[in-house]
């Protein structure tokens, strides 16, 4: 049996910035669209702003179905699993929005991350909780965590912030998404900070 919780605070604050891992599940409006699941990581890139808000950090490398969806609707639902210690998942279903580089709030939400910021940060995800919960997580398998993967950091480490732009500019579904739909707005807003 699960529960519902009003607020992010507590032990289900600390459960969520313990995990090394969470993911991340949008869809389009469109009944044919594409549904999209992604894993995010990379240490520090999510952060608890207050206890009903949330943001991490969109990095380039990939599509960006997520982004897409959530400037259509907003829809995301965020789920960490407990892969050591005491089974568990956690979800939280709220409202996603997408801040872009040359947003005035940029510099305010991009402090929070610190170290983990990077040169091919491209927009925080921000997520206002509308319903918070925890099952048991029984099913889910104990894992070893070995350590945080650096290619990803490495490679765009290496790469100027035009660089960077010249490669979104490049990549499929980064403009629009696999349904058609805006994504991230190309030409890439320069970063201010």
């Amino acid at each position: 049996m699960g529960n519902l919780y009003e607020r992010i605070d507590g032990r289900l604050r600390t459960f969520i910035e313990a995990q090394p891992v969470f993911f991340t599940a949008t869809a389009p409006l469109a009944e044919d669209g594409h549904v999209n699941l992604s894993p995010k990581g990379r240490a520090g890139t999510l952060v608890v702003i207050d206890d009903r808000t949330l943001a991490y950090l969109d990095f380039g490398g990939s599509g960006a179905e997520t982004i897409a969806h959530v400037r259509e609707n907003g829809r995301i639902t965020l789920m960490w699993c407990a892969f050591s210690g005491p089974p568990k998942i956690v979800r939280i279903h709220g409202e996603g929005e997408a801040v872009f580089r040359d947003d005035p709030r940029w510099g305010e939400l991009i402090a929070r991350f610190g170290d983990a910021d990077g040169p091919s940060a491209r927009a925080v995800v921000v997520v206002r909780a509308g319903r918070i919960a925890d099952v048991c997580g029984y099913a889910v398998p104990v894992m070893e965590y070995q350590g945080e993967r650096t290619l990803h950091a490495e490679y765009f480490g290496r790469k100027t912030d035009e660089e960077f732009a010249a490669y979104c500019e490049k990549k499929d579904h980064i403009g629009t998404s696999l349904d058609g739909l805006p994504a991230l707005p190309l030409p890439l807003p320069p970063r201010t900070v």
